[in-house]
């Protein structure tokens, strides 16, 4: 009886059919939760997916998307170009989203490179349009003399605005600042600049609520708008908001802009989150002579270098800082972040 009843149940066990999820399975979710914005529970599945299946390309494409969406165009491109190597034939696609990685990157050479490469493969493809306007905003740029950030008629008139502007700002002159800049974006409101410094000398000047919507309205507007995040993690760090600043700064790790103002913008902001040697990399590739003499330059290269073991090499940056910028002996020395 005993027997027999353990032979039953032997027999009914062996008729069980396990689940064993396939990459389908997990790239299904993997498509729900990126679709739900849920961007590390997509990139989760989707490696699950690419473990179970390593070779179906459309798994490492759309974590690639995924990547691309987080910012993360190291990552992305590394996906990409794999695929590209095994399947460059079937999977065309992977030219314009390198394309569009390489142009959030700066590198627009690269950039320029695979969009043609897909615009040429290409045979109706689905980013066809979309390619074409990356294409014509490239050459344009080709078109246009590398300078910082303006391109008016009233040049020199924006030039003496703006460093006035920035002369208040250095000095910590709030108040005056913020009046030169209300002028500057009435006279010249195609120069984005003056909104971002704008709402810089609004926090400093005590309305916070007001500097932080104002960032947060012009990201929801442009995604990918580099001053706004800067703003926006530097605001946050400042309030002590450390993992709500943790999402725009891991944006801009992964941005290499063009403009020199840019660049000192994004160096600072890895300083503040303590990606010291990052930070340096970026320092040291400032070019520009007027970029080179701010504050922001003297105090925060030298805070990087202080923080990756060269404290000599840092109080001569500082002094030097100090030297130009009196107001910054104020604040104590390179070990002293604020």
């Amino acid at each position: 009886m005993t027997i027999s009843s353990k032979s039953t149940a032997v027999q009914e066990n062996t008729n069980v059919i396990p689940f064993l999820p396939t990459g389908n399975f997990y790239f299904t979710h993997g498509i729900q939760a990126f679709q739900k914005r849920r961007f590390t529970a997509a990139v989760k599945w989707l490696k699950k997916a690419m473990e179970a299946a390593p070779d179906e390309p459309l798994y490492q494409c759309q974590l690639s998307v995924v990547y691309t969406e987080v910012g993360s165009y190291h990552a992305a491109n590394q996906l990409l170009t794999e695929v590209l190597a095994k399947f460059g034939k079937e999977y065309v696609d992977c030219y314009y989203l390198l394309a569009n990685n390489y142009a959030h990157l700066g590198l627009l050479n690269d950039a320029k490179k695979y969009v043609e490469l897909y615009i040429e493969k290409s045979e109706d493809g689905e980013f066809d349009e979309a390619a074409e306007q990356l294409l014509d905003m490239l050459n344009s740029l080709d078109d246009e003399e590398e300078e910082d950030e303006w391109a008016f008629d009233d040049e020199d008139e924006l030039l003496i605005y703006q460093e006035t502007a920035f002369y208040h700002l250095e000095q910590e002159e709030w108040e005056q600042a913020l009046a030169v800049l209300e002028e500057m974006m009435q006279l010249f409101p195609d120069f984005s600049l003056a909104q971002h410094k704008y709402a810089y000398a609004l926090f400093k000047n005590g309305n916070e609520k007001k500097a932080l919507d104002l960032e947060k309205q012009w990201l929801d507007k442009d995604h990918t708008n580099i001053h706004s995040h800067v703003n926006l993690a530097k605001f946050l760090l400042l309030q002590g908001n450390d993992d709500e600043a943790m999402v725009h700064v891991n944006r801009l790790r992964n941005v290499f802009p063009m403009h020199d103002q840019q660049k000192l913008a994004v160096a600072e902001i890895l300083t503040r989150a303590g990606y010291y040697e990052e930070a340096i990399d970026r320092f040291r590739k400032l070019g520009n002579k007027q970029v080179v003499k701010r504050r922001v330059y003297f105090k925060w290269y030298s805070i990087a270098i202080y923080h990756t073991g060269n404290p000599s090499k840092a109080l001569q940056l500082w002094e030097k800082g100090c030297q130009k910028f009196p107001k910054l002996s104020e604040e104590g020395g390179p070990w002293i972040e604020s």
